[in-house]
């Protein structure tokens, strides 16, 4: 395991570092973001073709893979022709003259180092033999199904709205963001929490708790809810939404925040 860990923490070091230099030449830090999806995808790659099959395992690579792959590629779309990212281009002019070195440390390694974390339950499962399947694995995947269908069913929806004209300085309160201020958010933590319920019965599965307790801190409490949210401080329209509709886990309309 250690040694698969080493190996893991290399691969990624020099993912992140080829990214970077990727986002110095294009001027642009939100590529991170597509970066993300994607690093989990190459270390499951990875893992495929250096440790044993088991069921288990095989599971949570195409599950892992098939979010990456998704969730990377509708971060392209949704940036197509755009300017960065609000969050990065803050970023931008906060830093400065250290722009080019916090942006390495603090956007592509610290992002790698989270990458490896949240990983771990896959990479336990990958590094020793596996018990076989119980009741429990369903449960995660079932857990996992839930939280595909609202990161993608979410991100779709916002995608047309933005799309549509007639919805310019709207807030989006329709279908699954009746519900949730965030339901691709959402979506990303409940799927992590169904990962780790996979891993679970591995041998030592229960460390990989670290992962879905590490994702829903960052994205509930550091750089997804709060963010995002104090981007719309003072917007009318979305101090009315915030009042009657649930900030994270999905509920009927009614007095909130």
């Amino acid at each position: 395991m250690i040694q698969l860990a080493i190996q893991s923490g290399g691969i990624i070091f020099i993912y992140a570092t080829i990214w970077f230099i990727i986002s110095v030449i294009k001027k642009r830090n939100d590529i991170a973001d597509i970066a993300w999806g994607i690093g989990y995808v190459l270390l499951c790659i990875f893992y495929i073709f250096t440790q044993e099959y088991s069921l288990r395992a095989i599971i949570l690579y195409s599950l892992v893979i098939l979010w990456g792959v998704r969730l990377s590629v509708h971060i392209s779309v949704r940036n197509k022709g755009k300017t960065e990212d609000f969050r990065y281009l803050n970023w931008r002019n906060e830093w400065g003259k250290s722009f080019l070195l916090r942006s390495y440390f603090q956007v592509y390694l610290l992002q790698g180092f989270f990458l490896l974390i949240i990983i771990s339950p896959v990479a336990i499962v990958a590094a020793h033999t596996q018990p076989d399947l119980s009741m429990l694995d369903f449960i995660g995947i079932a857990v996992w199904c839930i939280g595909f269908y609202f990161q993608t069913v979410g991100d779709f929806q916002l995608l047309r709205f933005i799309k549509n004209p007639l919805n310019k300085g709207q807030v989006m309160s329709k279908g699954l963001w009746k519900y949730t201020r965030h339901p691709n958010y959402f979506g990303e933590v409940t799927m992590w929490w169904g990962i780790f319920l996979i891993s679970f019965h591995s041998p030592y599965g229960i460390y990989g708790l670290v992962s879905p307790l590490v994702i829903t801190f960052l994205i509930v409490f550091v750089s997804g809810l709060p963010m995002l949210e104090r981007r719309y401080d003072g917007n009318p329209q979305y101090e009315a939404y915030r009042k009657r509709t649930s900030r994270f886990f999905p509920w009927f309309q009614g007095k909130f925040e």
